[in-house]
C-alpha cells in the first residue's frame, strides 16, 4: 500500500458512514462462542480485535512488556460494488515494546484493506496477517511474527486452559442497552517463549501473556467517552479482568469483569462490584494528555494497586485506527507485596473515543 493510501485509512475507520442498506450483525446472548470456529474472524460484525499483552524476561533478568493487536473493521461502504478494490474489510495492527531502558514505548503499526494478497483475517480460526505481520493459532499455541521498524518479535503463546467466556456466556455488556455489548473471551496465563530483536541483537525471552478476542457492532454508547481496562495474571494462577466505561464527565458509565481462580472456576462481576480509583497522574510531553497511570482497583472481593512498569506508555495510533491512548505493563500489589502482572489500557483521555 502506498503511503498516501495508508494515511487516509484512519479516516475510513473512524469516520466512515455505512451505506443505508448495510446490516451489521448484532450481539446476542443466545449465540455462545464455540471453538475452534470463534477463534476466527466475524466479518458480518462492524469491529473486531485480537489483543495480546505480555510480560517477558530475558536471560539477563530484564523485564519488558509486549503488546500485539490486530483489528478488523467493516466500514459498510461500497458493499454492493463489484470491484475487488472496494474496502469491504479493513485490517490494522499495532505492536509495542515497553522497555524501561528506553523510557518510552517503541511502537509500529500497519494498515491495509483485506484481499489482493495484502491482508486477510480467516474465519475458520485465528489466522490474521497484514503483509509480513501475522498472528496464527496452531493447536493450542498462538504464534506472532512482527518484523517492525525498530524491533522484531518472533513469539509463541501457549494456552494452558480453555477460553474464558466473559460476561454472560461470552456476551459482555458495555452499557445499559442490550445491544451495547460484545462477544468476548480471554485466554489468561499464556506461556510465552521466543525472541525479541532490537538494534541487531536477538534475545531469548520467557514470560506470561493474556489474549482477548472481541467482536461487536455497537460497542460504545453515545454518552460514553472511553474506558479503563486491566487484565492481570496473578502469581497463584488466578486472573482478573476488570473494566469501567466512563461518561463525558469522567464518571463510571458501565463496568464489568471476571475473576478466574487457580482451579479455573469463573466468577462474573457486576457493574456495582467494580471500582477504579486513580492514584497518580502522568502528563505526556508530546500530546499534553493527562493519564491516571496508577490505580486502586476493587473487583468483587479483590483489592489491588496497579503501578506501571514506566510512566510513558502512550501509544499514538493516529496513522492507523486514528486515536491516542495509554496502554502499558503494570504490576499488581496487595498489602505492599507484588502479587501479579498485567496490562492497563486507558482510552478517551485525549477526546471521546469513536469506534
Amino acid at each position: 500500500m502506498n503511503r498516501r493510501a495508508f494515511l487516509f485509512l484512519p479516516f475510513a475507520f473512524a469516520g466512515a458512514r455505512a451505506d443505508a442498506q448495510v446490516h451489521y450483525a448484532e450481539v446476542s446472548p443466545e449465540s455462545v462462542p464455540g471453538f475452534p470456529r470463534d477463534h476466527g474472524s466475524h466479518p458480518e460484525f462492524r469491529t473486531e480485535w485480537w489483543y495480546i499483552t505480555a510480560w517477558t524476561r530475558d536471560a539477563a533478568g530484564r523485564d519488558m512488556g509486549v503488546q500485539i493487536t490486530f483489528f478488523r473493521n467493516r466500514p459498510g461502504v461500497a458493499e454492493n460494488g463489484t470491484s475487488r478494490f472496494a474496502p469491504r474489510q479493513l485490517l490494522f495492527a499495532h505492536a509495542a515494546i515497553a522497555d524501561p531502558r528506553a523510557a518510552r514505548l517503541q511502537h509500529d503499526q500497519r494498515a491495509a484493506r483485506a484481499g489482493l494478497g495484502l491482508a486477510e483475517a480467516a474465519t475458520a480460526t485465528t489466522d490474521v496477517h497484514i503483509g509480513d505481520w501475522s498472528l496464527r493459532l496452531d493447536g493450542n499455541t498462538y504464534r506472532a511474527r512482527i518484523p517492525a521498524r525498530d524491533f522484531d518479535l518472533d513469539l509463541a503463546f501457549a494456552a494452558q486452559r480453555p477460553p474464558l467466556l466473559q460476561g454472560n456466556r461470552g456476551t459482555s455488556r458495555k452499557g445499559p442497552l442490550a445491544q451495547q455489548a460484545s462477544h468476548y473471551y480471554s485466554r489468561p496465563h499464556l506461556a510465552v517463549s521466543g525472541t525479541i530483536s532490537m538494534a541487531g541483537s536477538a534475545q531469548d525471552v520467557r514470560g506470561t501473556a493474556w489474549l482477548d478476542h472481541e467482536w461487536s457492532s455497537d460497542y460504545l454508547a453515545a454518552d460514553a467517552r472511553g474506558w479503563d481496562w486491566v487484565g492481570v495474571n496473578f502469581d497463584d494462577g488466578s486472573s482478573l479482568m476488570a473494566f469501567r466505561i466512563r461518561d463525558s464527565s469522567g464518571g463510571a458509565y458501565w463496568a464489568g469483569g471476571a475473576l478466574q481462580d487457580k482451579h479455573g472456576a469463573i466468577r462474573d462481576l457486576r457493574p456495582a462490584e467494580i471500582r477504579f480509583t486513580p492514584l497518580r497522574m502522568w502528563r505526556s510531553s508530546r500530546t499534553g494528555i493527562d493519564y491516571p497511570v496508577a490505580f486502586d482497583v476493587h473487583a468483587g472481593d479483590v483489592d489491588i494497586t496497579l503501578e506501571p512498569l514506566m510512566n510513558d506508555q502512550e501509544l499514538d495510533s493516529r496513522a492507523s485506527v486514528g486515536t491516542i491512548y495509554w496502554e502499558g505493563a503494570v504490576r499488581a500489589f496487595a498489602g505492599g507485596r507484588e502479587i501479579g502482572r498485567g496490562y492497563l489500557e486507558l482510552t478517551g483521555y485525549g477526546g471521546a473515543l469513536k469506534i
